[in-house]
């Protein structure tokens, strides 16, 4: 996963306030907006007991619940620093508590978690209740978004819609696949989901180019989705939960494939904080940790960090902090332009949850 997403947080120091609130309105409770807001207090308080100032919590105040136009379970993520917004990022879930922090590094791992897998998709709902024939009165309607899974749940992609009289539909279903082509190639789609009206779908598939149809996943049914949803989210929740985007899995085999013949990867804290130090990183692996103790000491500058203060002051750094681990690390990631991948433990277990594919290898010492 590329974290330039993440850039703006980085393009100033610290302090920041970082906040994770449940915003779903969608629960059964009688004032959801009041229920938001009480939960907001408590956070205001963890903020002002870990010394925040008040100009940034009430920057984070003024955009807690501002996304009264997003339906269903989902939350946000705010992100001040010295009295202004930094950063908004709408969750496609709602963190798995309410959190927040103040701190000289702003706590992102969380935010990155619900980013992933990343999959760009492209979605077909095709309606049609008529008589399948070509003489027959009614229309196909078409409905199509290309999006990246999961923040298409919150944040809508490109949307299509058609609606094309029955009797010009096969001629059309070409021209349709086309226009679903070209969205397609933007973005480099790695799944298609086409669901609804049998018949109609199927001329449409026809019509498809082979790369795409090799992609596709069929469903019956579907139905249109929520305003300000993904079109076909139940269908792609099913479809793309606990897979990996293609980028990713091919950066996890290229570490695996370094591993095996012991080249430019390397696993646990240590190796990953050396490859960062000198900007040899290439990606880091992590296996998600999200109440991880572990901690390192960290200078003002994203290369500079070690797993002790002594460490860190030999290389002549002189403001030095401790900071969680995993604070530190994204920092590292996004200063160095390295790469993320959030690897699940059941798929491969990382030596202290952590492994690194090196930008190149050690060339081998040679000694007479």
């Amino acid at each position: 996963m590329r974290l330039s997403f993440l850039e703006p947080l980085y393009r100033q120091p610290g302090p920041f306030a970082s906040v994770y609130l449940d915003t779903s309105r969608d629960v059964a409770v009688d004032d959801p907006d009041a229920a938001i807001e009480l939960r907001w207090r408590h956070l205001r308080d963890v903020l002002m007991s870990e010394g925040a100032d008040r100009d940034s919590v009430t920057a984070v105040a003024g955009t807690v619940g501002s996304d009264v136009d997003i339906p269903g379970m989902h939350g946000q993520a705010v992100f001040t620093g010295h009295g202004r917004l930094v950063l908004l990022d709408e969750l496609p879930a709602p963190p798995t508590r309410d959190t927040a922090h103040f701190g000289a590094l702003p706590d992102t791992m969380p935010l990155i978690v619900q980013h992933a897998p990343g999959i760009p998709y492209l979605a077909v709902h095709v309606h049609y209740s008529g008589p399948h024939s070509t003489d027959a009165a009614g229309a196909v309607r078409i409905e199509a978004e290309v999006g990246t899974w999961p923040l298409t749940r919150v944040t809508p992609g490109h949307r299509l819609r058609e609606e094309i009289p029955v009797s010009d539909w096969l001629n059309a279903a070409g021209e349709v696949g086309r226009e679903l082509e070209g969205h397609a190639r933007r973005i480099d789609v790695e799944a298609v989901v086409v669901a609804g009206d049998v018949w109609a779908r199927g001329i449409l598939i026809r019509r498809l180019p082979a790369a795409l149809r090799g992609q596709i996943t069929t469903f019956e049914g579907g139905g249109e989705s929520q305003p300000g949803r993904a079109l076909l989210e139940q269908r792609l929740e099913g479809l793309l939960s606990g897979r990996m985007a293609a980028h990713d899995r091919a950066l996890l085999d290229t570490f695996l494939a370094e591993r095996a013949r012991d080249g430019a990867s390397a696993e646990g804290v240590s190796a990953a904080v050396s490859a960062l130090q000198r900007g040899r990183a290439k990606a880091l692996f992590l296996n998600n940790h999200p109440e991880s103790p572990l901690r390192l000491w960290v200078g003002p500058e994203p290369g500079q960090l070690a797993l002790t203060e002594e460490e860190l002051r030999s290389y002549g750094v002189r403001d030095v902090r401790e900071e969680r681990a995993d604070a530190a690390l994204v920092r590292a990631l996004v200063g160095t332009r390295a790469e993320l991948v959030v690897v699940p433990e059941q798929r491969l277990r990382l030596f202290e949850g952590v492994g690194v594919l090196l930008r190149y290898a050690d060339r081998p010492t040679f000694r007479a």
